[in-house]
């Protein structure tokens, strides 16, 4: 299978480039690196022994998305492309809703044109909002509580109505619940601009002395430790569930599905901070401040529906997790600078 990557070049999306070539499949990436580095594609190369082909583009330009889509000529589609961060979220909001869902539209209308019906999109637990059941099952109602969240949800509803309207449309809809650490050769992580915005590389940071200690937001919630608790599945697993995905899209009865991405175990961030002063030799030292606004006390993936469906579970992990993005962290004290 030919599979064009939008935001390939990105942390999961560098993941599944990986998983997809070990797979057999052949991949274009299209990225315009604003949120991501040109070294990652050697570094694909270097790991899987094979070619990627790279194109740098605005995905929120039609008319180079088609004509990148009629160049490449792919069998399906991973859409990762966009703005993630929820703090710069709702600080800019008006970007986050024109990039994420203009690159959207854009690679839809790209697709319909060339004839190509196949998608999966990544999506994200924070279309869940304030108060999910815990676990969460896919059926649970969807909202969100900050821009980038909305971008989310309102995402998927544009692909919701594209797949009732045409019966050709394979669509599956990939919600992630919190990924962490690396390729285990440590060529490739994550690697975020400016704050990180999420636990574990802000860990990674303190434990390589790039950040003087981690902020546990609130320890007054009603969990074992009082700190929140989350499902952290290995990005290599995530990475994973997007070929099981992929390849399910070719025998799937319905237009579209939509799927969780975790592990449906809990761990508190006092528990991440422990795992990974056992994984690195380091201490992380915290300072516990304010909730904020909009942090659910627990978030949990009931995960049956991807392990019955796409035949797919999570196998790796706190400690693997916290090890493997230690090696990147500490092969790459700077990220890909």
């Amino acid at each position: 299978m030919r599979v064009l990557v939008a935001g390939g070049a990105g942390y999961i999306g560098s993941h599944t480039v990986v998983r997809l070539l070990q797979h057999g499949d052949d991949v274009v990436i299209a990225d315009n690196f604003s949120n991501s580095s040109p070294l990652v594609v050697d570094r694909l190369r270097r790991i899987t022994g094979r070619p990627v082909k790279v194109e740098e583009i605005d995905l929120t330009d039609t008319a180079d998305t088609k004509a990148l889509m009629r160049n490449a000529k792919p069998d399906a589609v991973i859409h990762f492309a966009g703005l993630k961060a929820v703090g710069e979220s709702v600080t800019n909001p008006g970007s986050y809703y024109s990039v994420n869902l203009r690159s959207t539209l854009s690679l839809l209308a790209a697709m319909q044109e060339a004839g190509v019906y196949c998608l999966v999109f990544s999506s994200s637990a924070t279309v869940y909002g304030m108060n999910p059941p815990v676990p969460t099952p896919e059926d649970s109602p969807t909202s969100a509580t900050n821009p980038y969240g909305w971008t989310k949800v309102m995402g998927e509803q544009i692909l919701t109505d594209i797949a009732a309207s045409h019966p050709q449309w394979r669509i599956g809809l990939l919600r992630y619940f919190n990924p962490g650490g690396a390729h285990p050769c440590g060529a490739i992580g994550e690697d975020p601009l400016g704050v990180p915005n999420n636990v574990l590389p802000y860990i990674s940071q303190v434990a390589i002395g790039r950040r003087d200690y981690l902020s546990v937001f609130g320890d007054d919630y009603d969990t074992p430790d009082g700190t929140g608790v989350r499902d952290f599945i290995h990005v290599d697993d995530l990475a994973e569930g997007h070929v099981a995905a992929l390849h399910r899209l070719t025998t799937m009865p319905r237009s579209l599905d939509v799927w969780n991405l975790g592990t449906g175990r809990g761990t508190s961030v006092l528990e991440l901070r422990a795992a990974f002063e056992a994984a690195s030799g380091r201490p992380i030292p915290y300072r516990v401040t304010a909730r904020r606004p909009g942090d659910v006390a627990r978030s949990l993936a009931l995960v049956t529906k991807a392990e019955r469906e796409l035949g797919w579970r999570a196998q790796r992990g706190l400690l693997e997790m916290c090890q493997d993005a230690w090696r990147w962290q500490s092969q790459n004290p700077d990220g890909y600078r």
